[in-house]
This record gives structure tokens, sequence and C-alpha cells, in this order.
């Protein structure tokens, strides 16, 4: 079968590798019919070192069950399912408490060797805590929406979930990528008062609008900050969603968050350190928030909506490709060409 591998920084080939098959009983085998591109999959593209590589590519992905363990229940050949970018058994105590990217027996799709969502086919450990059953056909014009809560439409909705967005809350979203975009969907789904999406790219902003942003500021750094809180009565806003993950994202944050309230961080942190004391977060009972977020719990709530039409978070895919293009794919996106790249193998 086909699938991407990841060579070294900019170096992401489509190549044959051995056929995905059920080894455990627990296992399910997924013929991939959707797939895509991360942003978070843009950090190894800019900086890889060749002796990392090769590395199988792909964390997001739904597709038809071609078979399944002996232990499996929940899900059937023929089923269609979406996966979380993270599997996890479903019945550890950190599951049960809906905390899935932290399951003992679990892990992230990223750190699986021989396996991929980038590809024709993918072998999903722990299949009856990891695939969820969708009530669609294969070729539904719902599958790129649903395609979302893999990850980005999970981890957008987790970022305004872990930051406490309400109907009483002012939210500054910092980042225009596609869990930018997404959280500030999710804000104005949580019925946020006033959401400010920090993005410089016009298509971008304009989606952001469209998702519910009652306000944009294309500036960065100092003038950002000033703007923001020029929005705000000159306080900031009680919340801070940052979905990029640099270190100017996060000083960004620190800028624009308002006293008592939170920083909730989903884009990947590129950083160890970073100022979190007596002038920065201490002072004026700042709190940081956020992780991996754990898509699987929030799968069943947030798919009702997709299916009514209530929104539509497939619309930050901009491009579809099949599996030759998706080198070509990870290039537009690293140029800001593309903002999501939707993959059907």
């Amino acid at each position: 079968m086909r699938a991407t591998l990841m060579y070294g920084a900019g170096d992401v080939r489509v190549e044959e590798v051995p056929d995905s098959v059920v080894k455990q009983p627990t296992d399910a085998l997924v013929r991939v019919t959707a797939s895509c591109i991360c942003g978070s999959d843009l950090w190894p593209y800019g900086s890889m070192s060749p002796v990392d590589g090769p590395a199988r590519m792909g964390h997001e992905f739904l597709g038809i069950v071609e078979d399944t363990g002996s232990d499996v229940t929940t899900v059937k050949k023929g089923d269609l399912v979406v996966a979380p970018f993270a599997f996890s058994d479903g019945t550890c105590e950190f599951c049960r408490e809906g905390l899935y990217t932290s399951c003992v027996h679990g892990t992230f799709w990223d750190v699986e060797p021989d396996e991929g969502g980038q590809a024709e086919a993918v072998r999903v450990p722990l299949a009856d805590g990891t695939l969820v059953k969708l009530p669609v056909a294969a070729d539904s014009a719902l599958v790129p929406s649903l395609l979302t809560l893999s990850d980005v439409f999970g981890t957008g909705h987790h970022a305004a979930v872990a930051g406490g967005v309400n109907e009483r809350t002012r939210v500054t979203v910092i980042g225009d990528g596609a869990v930018g975009l997404l959280a500030v969907l999710s804000a104005k789904r949580l019925g946020a008062e006033q959401i400010i999406l920090m993005g410089r790219h016009k298509a971008r902003t304009d989606l952001g609008r469209e998702f519910g942003a009652t306000d944009v500021v294309d500036a960065r750094g100092e003038e950002g900050i000033a703007q923001v809180r020029e929005l705000t009565g000159g306080h900031g806003t009680h919340v801070v969603l940052e979905a990029v993950g640099n270190m100017p994202a996060y000083e960004q944050a620190l800028g624009v968050v308002r006293p008592g309230g939170v920083i909730s961080r989903v884009g990947v942190p590129q950083y160890e350190d970073a100022p979190i004391g007596f002038a920065s977060l201490f002072r004026h009972n700042i709190r940081l928030a956020g992780g991996p977020a754990p898509s699987r719990a929030y799968i069943e709530e947030l798919m009702p909506d997709i299916l009514s039409g209530a929104i539509e978070p497939g619309k930050v895919f901009d491009v579809t490709t099949g599996l030759d293009g998706v080198p070509a794919g990870y290039q537009d996106m690293a140029d800001r060409k593309s903002l999501k790249v939707l993959i059907k193998p």
C-alpha cells in the first residue's frame, strides 16, 4: 500500500510500504477515505533532522472498517469511522475522566512508527476505545466537517472549554490557521460575548468572521496588543486561545489577557521555558490552561451540530488532493498558499 513518509525538513515522499493488517485482537483495519495535513505537521517539516526519519505521517483520518480483531465489538466491517489523533482504550482511569490523550495504554499516532493517517490504510490499536462510527456514507458532503472531529475542531473546542469560555466572556484567538479559526467557531458556539481574531491573512480572517469573530486585528507585537486593549476598554480579554505554539504567540497572549484571565494553549509549544513569574502571570492572577485535546471525549458532543448543518467546520479545507499531491500540499501549507489540505487517498 502507499503511505506518506517524512525523511527530513522539506522532504516528504509517498512510497510503497507493507500493508497494514490486524495484529492484535483489539485492532481494526481501516481503509482511509479522507485524511489531511495538520498545521502541527509543519513543525517537523521545517526542522526535522534526517537522522530522525523516515517517519510515517498523518494523525487525522476517517475511513471504512475492512477487518477487526476478535475482541472488537463497537465497530464492524463496512462501518464508516473517524479516529481521534490519539488512540486510547477508553477504560483506564484517565479515559474514564475524559482525558483520552493521557491513556495509560494508548499514545499519539505521531509516535506509532508503522502507521499514519496519510496513507491508504491504517491499523488502529484499541479500536473499541478509539473509533467512532459515523452515521453517513463515505461519499457524504459532510465528510470534510466530520473529519475535523479527528483533531482540528476538537482542538479548537478544547481550547475554548479549557479557557472557560461562556456567554459572559470576551475572547482573543491568536492564530488564523485551521485550529485558530475553529477556536473562533468554538467560542461562538459556547456563546462568547466578543471574539477578537488576531491574524494577517485576509482570506482566513474573512472565514474567521464567518465563524463568529466580531473583530480582527492584523497587527502583531506591541501594536497588536494595543489594538486588542483598545477594543476591550484597555483591559484585555477574559480568555486568550493561543493556537500557534511559538514564543511570540505566548508573549502576545500575555499582552492581551485581562487580569484574572486564562491563557488556553493548544498550539504545540516550541519552547520549554516561558515567563510565568510575578510580573507575567502571578501579579494579576492569570492562569494557564490547555494541552493536547482529548478529541475522543468531544466527538459525540460536537457531531450533532455538524449533522444538522448548524456548523460547517470543514470550510477550513481549501484544497483537496490525492496521495500524489501530499508533498506539494506540505509545501503549500508551509508557504501559506493553502490553509488546510484534504487528502482523498
